[in-house]
């Protein structure tokens, strides 16, 4: 008959707790939520993404572009619960969501990301 607690403690000895980060990274599955990615030339500016989203996460704002001033998304990355919403009433599909996960920031305000930075 064999000790639960050593037993426990062997398998918590062989295990490693922790991954080196950068250099090993997690694999992620396929069905996977991170943060967005937006193409903002097939964007059609109908702003179903901002009107479905449930934490209003998601505002339009006037954004540059080649052919003048557009208005498209912009992702609070801090308040997003990753629902997937936005990108299942996206009409063009330009607003996806990506297996990126780094989420760091030294301010919140960083965490804000503008059309430009969702490209």
């Amino acid at each position: 008959m064999s000790n639960p607690i050593l037993e426990t403690a062997k398998k918590a000895f062989e295990s490693r707790f922790t991954v080196d980060y950068p250099d090993f990274r997690e694999t992620l599955p396929d069905n996977y939520r991170g943060i967005h990615r937006l193409d903002m030339k097939t964007c059609i500016n109908c702003s179903a993404c901002a009107h479905i989203c449930p934490n209003q996460t998601i505002t339009m704002v006037t954004a540059e572009t080649e052919r003048g001033p557009k208005v498209f998304p912009e992702i609070n990355l801090e308040r997003c619960l990753f629902c997937e919403l936005c990108e299942e009433v996206c009409p063009t599909k330009c607003l996806v969501l990506t297996k990126n996960n780094e989420l760091e920031a030294y301010d919140r305000r960083e965490l804000i990301k503008r059309p430009e930075e969702l490209e």
